[in-house]
């Protein structure tokens, strides 16, 4: 059993849906109409037909623009305009599962990270710890003043997006524990309590999602921006949808890949949640945002016995790989705390750091993204030099349980940080 300080913290036991619904959104901030991301078009023309172009993406192929609502029809007018689609709101699902909250002495905490050990990431930190490279968190914000994320936590290039594409000032994580437990998951520095996959990568909070909900736009921007400030990784522990095929004909998929494959091009591996649907992504040509797109690495959910977990959507062809959020493969065998398992609830789920210097446990695709992410930071230590699709080949490569990289469950298999680092 490995000691800490002997401090008293605030363990939040609970299942967190990364699953997220989509509903309609009026405007992209109190000063301007209705926001809209074009695919297409030169914003010389955009503007010319009397809208704000507020950012451009992907070298110019899709543009974040707002005017007069109900003007998808004047977008499309425009010459060179591909597709049309207004911004929409992405909103937290409620939880799958909850517990009241307790306080626990003295805990042992890297005793209660099985993410850790069944992925072999304590015994890949003798070859890499993530030092020199950059993660960015998608995400609700994250409480940088953690003692386990602070001394990695860059505050100076931390940003928000949450006003259409709008780039504003770190707003921190007012919109809830969900970021800093990701933060934490990827690259917590283990002074503490918990270790990261890359307790040595410094962390930049890209906060996306609002206190209520997100918007396509800001999703887009965030990823833009992680290539920008050139991020190793971003982790996008969110995403809407699943949804039918003829959802694509806005534009919808074509703006989300065009604007994910410029930014791995640039070099930033983007790992993103496949969601919490139970969903084969697979049947009926359904598509889940912004993963299952070109130049998205989407991450399935394994549970401690190297099973799906319950919640997580699947799909051959969907998934790069799998990694641990926690849950096992029923619901009820999950949150049973007299479940005849090794890991009976709450602690089946992942335990990472949440906002005041507190630790909690949470299960969701959202806490399988972040594992990824903090491996492609090993990965970039050791070769700085490769590209985003290289690392995730290498990351494919390195993972176990799969077979080739057609499982429907974790793609080319459940991550192993061991095995990648000993191929480079």
């Amino acid at each position: 059993m490995t000691n800490y300080a002997k401090t008293r913290r605030r363990v939040l036991q609970g299942i967190t849906a990364a699953g997220l619904s989509i509903g309609a959104l009026g405007s992209g901030s109190a000063s301007s109409g209705t926001t809209y991301v074009v695919t297409g078009g030169s914003s010389g023309r955009l503007e010319d037909a009397g809208f704000a172009v507020t950012r451009e993406l992907a070298g110019g192929s899709v543009s974040i623009v707002t005017g007069p609502a109900d003007a998808e029809g004047d977008l499309e007018s425009v010459s060179g305009v591909s597709g049309v689609t207004e911004n929409f709101a992405v909103d937290f699902a409620d939880p799958v599962e909850s517990a009241e909250p307790q306080t626990t002495d003295d805990a042992a905490f890297t005793d209660l990270q099985w993410d850790k050990e069944i992925t072999d990431t304590f015994a890949a930190h003798d070859y890499a710890t993530g030092e020199g490279t950059r993660i960015v968190i998608a995400d609700t914000g994250v409480d940088g003043t953690h003692p386990d994320l602070e001394e990695n936590f860059n505050e100076e290039l931390s940003v928000s997006f949450v006003g259409g594409g709008e780039e504003a000032p770190h707003m921190g994580p007012a919109a809830g524990d969900h970021g800093t437990h990701v933060a934490g998951t990827a690259a917590a520095t283990g002074d503490v309590g918990v270790t990261g996959t890359a307790p040595d990568a410094e962390i930049v909070s890209v906060r996306v999602l609002g206190d209520d909900s997100s918007s396509f736009a800001d999703v887009l921007a965030g990823a833009d921006y992680a290539a920008r400030i050139g991020a190793d990784a971003a982790s996008f522990s969110l995403g809407a949808g699943p949804f039918p095929p003829e959802a694509s004909s806005d534009g919808t998929r074509v703006a989300t890949q065009k604007v994910m494959q410029d930014v791995v091009s640039r070099g930033t591996v983007q790992t993103v949640s496949s969601g919490n649907a139970e969903t084969n992504l697979q049947q009926g040509g359904r598509f889940y945002l912004p993963g299952t797109v070109q130049g998205a690495m989407t991450i399935s959910a394994s549970g401690p016995n190297d099973e799906l977990a319950f919640y997580s959507n699947y799909g051959t062809n969907e998934i790069e790989v799998g990694a641990p959020g926690g849950g096992y493969e029923t619901e009820e065998k999950t949150v049973d705390p007299d479940a005849d398992v090794e890991w009976p609830y709450p602690t089946n789920l992942v335990y990472s750091t949440v906002p005041n210097g507190g630790y909690g446990w949470k299960a969701g695709t959202s806490m399988a993204a972040p594992q990824v992410a903090g491996l492609v930071g090993l990965v970039r230590e050791l070769e700085p030099d490769m590209n985003a699709n290289q690392v995730e080949n290498e990351i494919a490569h390195g993972a176990e349980l799969g077979e080739g990289q057609s499982s429907s469950e974790f793609g080319a298999g459940r991550i192993n940080a061991l095995s990648t680092v000993q191929r480079i």
